[in-house]
């Protein structure tokens, strides 16, 4: 027995109101604004938003370059949350139609497919708008030095640590960074890295592109190794560590520049009375005059213990120079990781979320299975041999530490605005 098209079409046209109707019943039982934004954050977006507003129509009347400097800085804020706003009435509208009685059936299936498009740009925007809230971390525009020791694991670590120092290298060859080989001291005091095999001690790679902290800010922390040593006779992995310091690199002075060397509250402030200095003679090989001259310099800051021993030039104010800009980026450092750690307390208070810190094991380079993990994104690559190379790989898994700090950086916004309302 044959079925007429017709009828069949008729069945289909039936089956596709039925279906529409559902999907309007279901629509309508759904949120109404289907905005995943916090409040608080949202509050804190329209007040800058105002802000902008009223610092646009100053300037209008008359130039101003604080002002404009300001409406520069708010004007991503703006931006985004007029995007926001607009999806967010774009989404009430087509819920409006959906729900009036007296609408057309078939502008109310096309108002409930367009509510599908709605909800992702609204969803877009949000977290647009998220992010616009978030400040640059105050050092992010700045070079940066990378500080490389060998951890747990003798001379396996420093093996790795030298590793590390060729992976940065090559990293940033690759991107055409601009690098200096700040300081490298290896066991028997040698500040050359091919002027003998001992174990490496310390390494400091300046990166003096703009920029750079941002970028290698996500490398902080204990790396660790799994691998079988040369020296291993039995086949067994060992497992050792090298812990990297990102540190901030400042210009010489803060002229020309937004940073204060003079302000007692500024984070680059360091008091030079509360420094101490000693002129030593310099260890190993080095250059012909290295060991009969005093050219070595330390300085510590009595306040805080910090020690900073600068030795590879044959030059005493050469030294004294790295050495002070060494000692200011630590101090710098510690006293943003104060502040860090402070919002970690109230995040964590607030949204039960912990920070891993630079003292934990940040990621894992396993040479048997070929594989490096990032414990703090949770993202794996298994082409160990071209992460060590410093290649797109390594990209990879810095990227991915990015979008996590990025994320962390929300939770610590959204702590902070929640906390503030709660006073």
């Amino acid at each position: 027995m044959s079925i007429s098209p017709w009828i069949c079409q008729r069945c289909l046209s039936r089956t596709f109101r039925l279906l529409s109707r559902r999907w309007i019943r279901l629509q309508s039982t759904a949120s109404i604004t289907d905005d995943t934004i916090s409040p608080a954050l949202l509050s804190q977006a329209r007040k800058l938003s105002d802000e902008h507003a009223t610092l646009s129509k100053q300037l209008s009347n008359g130039f101003n370059s604080r002002v404009a400097k300001k409406v520069g800085e708010l004007s991503r804020v703006a931006s985004a949350f007029k995007e926001h706003q607009k999806a967010l009435e774009s989404l009430s509208e087509l819920r409006s139609l959906i729900h009036d009685p007296t609408t057309d059936a078939e502008l109310r299936a096309l108002a409930a497919d367009d509510l599908i498009s709605t909800r992702e740009a609204l969803s877009s925007a949000s977290q647009s708008l998220t992010t616009s809230l978030v400040p640059q971390h105050p050092f992010a525009h700045l070079p940066c030095m990378l500080e490389i020791r060998p951890g747990a694991g003798g001379s396996e670590a420093a093996l790795f640590a030298a590793d590390l120092l060729r992976m940065y290298q090559s990293y940033t060859s690759r991107l055409g960074l601009r690098t200096t080989l700040l300081k490298y001291e290896d066991a028997d005091g040698i500040g050359d890295p091919n002027g003998s095999d001992a174990p490496l001690q310390e390494a400091v790679l300046e990166i003096a592109s703009e920029g750079a902290y941002g970028t290698f800010r996500c490398e902080a922390g204990v790396h660790r190794v799994q691998r079988v040593p040369a020296t291993e006779s039995k086949g067994r992995t060992h497992t050792s560590a090298a812990s990297v310091l990102v540190l901030p690199s400042f210009p010489s002075s803060g002229e020309d520049s937004e940073l204060n060397f003079e302000d007692p509250e500024s984070d680059y402030y360091i008091d030079a009375k509360e420094v101490r200095t000693d002129i030593m003679r310099a260890r190993g090989a080095g250059g012909q005059h290295v060991n009969t001259t005093d050219s070595a310099v330390r300085l510590t800051h009595l306040p805080t213990g910090t020690v900073v021993a600068i030795q590879d030039s044959r030059s005493q104010v050469k030294n004294r120079e790295k050495a002070w800009a060494l000692l200011r980026s630590k101090i710098a450092q510690a006293r943003r990781e104060a502040r860090e750690e402070e919002m970690v307390r109230l995040r964590r208070s607030v949204v039960g979320v912990a920070k891993m810190g630079r003292g934990d094991k940040v990621r894992t380079y396993n040479w048997g299975q070929q594989r490096v993990t990032d414990h703090r994104s949770g993202f794996s690559v298994h082409d160990l041999d071209d992460v060590v190379e410093g290649g797109e790989s390594l990209e990879r898994v810095m990227e991915s530490v990015r979008i996590w700090l990025s994320e962390r950086d929300v939770e610590d916004l959204i702590a902070s605005q929640e906390a503030e309302e709660g006073k």
